[in-house]
């Protein structure tokens, strides 16, 4: 049930102002006045958390194809290098109640959690962390470059090492969301990274060179040495086909 009876910019306002305390479904009010449907993450370190982004990969063997939001619907084209730019902070698209079924985006995203069902996130999920330092303020919003540290509220290094492939285990540090532009084979990604390389990224933009269109897709190349076998380069089934919120506070 939504809920309509606070007016409020975002889930921590209903949650200070009005004491809120449920998760739930909640409208809030945009700075320009449209009224939209999001979930808020009312328990969470503090609650006050909106839902403000939702990536999912709706097809690993198609490779940039229709459904692929976050990098491109257009194919792995050479004369769109990249793609729609679709993961750019300028489009909206989805509903709050679609959020584990259909990309889903508002403005941006700071936490994420991965889960299979929206109603059930705090025991579905695989993975789930939050920042504490506000690094957006600190880093006068610039997303390019930073590597944040996070709590764990499920999960911790060990697991989120698991998830991945054993060759990428050796080259990162879990704990950590690093963001870049670039990743370390230079492709453009999302300016939001779970981790620097391109076996972790969100979005993966348009048309790369290397092996082409192996890169491309909402979770770039998640299945390099297989789809979920968890070998080598590629990452777990269950991390691969689940869903990734984002909330912001």
């Amino acid at each position: 049930m939504f809920k309509t009876k606070f007016a409020a910019r975002s889930c921590k306002e209903i949650r200070d102002k009005y004491h809120v305390y449920d998760d739930g479904l909640y409208y809030l009010i945009s700075s320009r006045g449209v009224l939209y449907q999001t979930f808020c993450d009312m328990t969470t370190a503090g609650g006050g958390w909106t839902l403000v982004a939702r990536v999912h990969e709706n097809n690993m063997y198609g490779k940039c194809t229709v459904g692929d939001r976050w990098s491109s619907q257009q194919g792995s084209d050479p004369n769109r290098p990249d793609g729609e730019g679709t993961w750019a902070n300028t489009i909206t698209f989805g509903t709050a109640e679609a959020a584990t079924s259909d990309d889903y985006k508002v403005f941006f995203f700071i936490t994420f959690m991965v889960l299979h069902e929206l109603e059930h996130w705090t025991t579905a999920s695989i993975l789930r962390y939050h920042t504490e330092n506000h690094f957006l303020t600190s880093h006068g919003g610039n997303l390019h470059g930073p590597a944040i540290p996070i709590v764990y509220d499920t999960g911790n290094v060990i697991s989120t090492n698991y998830q991945y492939g054993p060759n990428s285990r050796g080259i990162f540090e879990p704990g950590f969301i690093t963001c870049r532009v670039f990743n370390t084979e230079k492709a453009a990604m999302a300016p939001f990274y779970v981790l620097i390389l391109l076996q972790f990224c969100i979005g993966g933009g348009g048309h790369f060179p290397e092996a082409a269109p192996k890169q491309c897709g909402d979770f770039t190349s998640f299945d390099w040495n297989g789809y979920g076998t968890n070998t080598e380069w590629s990452a777990s089934r269950e991390i691969t086909e689940a869903s990734v919120l984002l909330f912001y506070r």
